[in-house]
C-alpha cells in the first residue's frame, strides 16, 4: 500500500480545476467543509456524507491492556474515537464494480 495521500492542497487543487473557483475561494471552500465536518463531530453529531460513508465519534471505557514488551498489566483511560463506516456505493467503487444500482 504505498499509495498517494491526499492532502488539504491536492483537494484544494481539485475543487479550483473542477468548480472553476478561484485558488483562494477552492481553498476557503475546502476549509469551510472540513471545519463543518469536525466542529459536527466534537458535539456528538453523526456526519453522513451520502454514496461515501458516515462518521461517528463512539465513547469507549476504561480496560486493562498489556505492554507487549513487558508483559506487565496497563490502564488505558476511556476516550472517545472516530470511527469510520464507508457506504455500500463506496465499498463497490473501491471493488471495481457497477454502483448504479447500489442504493444508499
Amino acid at each position: 500500500m504505498g499509495g498517494k495521500t491526499v492532502t488539504r492542497a491536492d483537494l484544494c487543487e481539485a475543487v479550483y480545476q473542477k468548480v472553476g473557483l478561484s485558488r483562494s475561494e477552492s481553498a476557503e471552500l475546502v476549509e469551510a467543509v472540513l471545519s463543518e465536518i469536525a466542529d459536527c463531530l466534537v458535539t456528538g453529531e453523526s456526519v453522513k456524507l451520502s454514496s461515501f460513508g458516515t462518521f461517528t465519534v463512539r465513547s469507549k471505557t476504561e480496560r486493562i491492556g498489556r505492554n507487549p514488551k513487558t508483559g506487565e498489566e496497563v490502564p488505558i483511560l476511556p476516550r472517545r474515537v472516530l470511527v469510520f463506516k464507508p457506504s455500500n456505493v463506496l465499498k463497490l467503487r473501491i471493488n471495481g464494480e457497477d454502483v448504479t444500482d447500489a442504493v444508499d
